[in-house]
């Protein structure tokens, strides 16, 4: 590949990246993220009317494993990390390193919704289901909902490996890989609040 050849292609990346920006589509994926915004307030809203009602029952003290919580924070983290590699490959037109960190990412998504399905396992094993308390039918609620975005998250990543490897970094596929990062990211951020409000002051109050 000839450096002319390298300089055109981080070219015609670049005017990708500013007609998507210019885009309705892309103002239409945020009005999605502010909707989904205003689902998660509601649901921390609840969460910290709801904390204290334990009904003689555990509380975020006695259950939550921080060890835990800790090792999924860290592989959603690292997800994050991983998902920007996707973009550098993309300026190199690399379909099969894009392909590549798209797995990676995958990969940390799925060990981290494992983990939070082996602690609701446990939790509900233990006999601390949602239905033992306010306090912990809110807990299920908020991080269900997190989960299952996480759960079409990983979908999405699916169908995208498979545009990437049938038609190639086309404008409809980085539009969707650009909107996928910005759910991912987003994801990310909601579990920065669950870590801190739901785990880290439910371990120290």
């Amino acid at each position: 590949m000839t450096v002319s050849n390298i300089t055109n292609r981080k070219k015609n990346i670049r005017k990708l990246s500013m007609s998507i920006l210019r885009s309705n589509k892309l103002f239409g994926f945020w009005l999605y993220l502010m909707n989904d915004c205003i689902i998660f307030a509601t649901l921390f809203a609840v969460y910290i009317v709801m904390k204290n009602n334990i009904a003689h029952g555990p509380s975020g003290k006695d259950i939550f494993y921080l060890p835990l919580v800790m090792v999924e924070s860290l592989l959603l983290l690292f997800s994050s990390f991983s998902y920007s590699f996707i973009f550098i490959e993309i300026e190199k037109y690399n379909k099969n390193k894009v392909i590549f960190w798209f797995s990676i990412t995958f990969l940390l998504g799925l060990i981290f919704l494992v983990l939070e399905t082996l602690e609701f396992y446990n939790l509900v094993h233990r006999g601390y289901g949602p239905s033992c308390s306010g306090f912990l039918s809110a807990f299920f609620v908020l991080l269900s909902t997190h989960g299952i975005h996480v759960v079409s998250a990983l979908l999405w990543i699916i169908v995208m490996i498979q545009q990437v490897i049938k038609f190639g970094i086309t404008y409809e596929v980085y539009m969707r890989i650009f909107c996928l990062s910005l759910f991912w990211h987003f994801l990310d951020i909601i579990w920065v609040f669950v870590f801190s409000i739901v785990y880290l002051i439910g371990v120290i109050l």
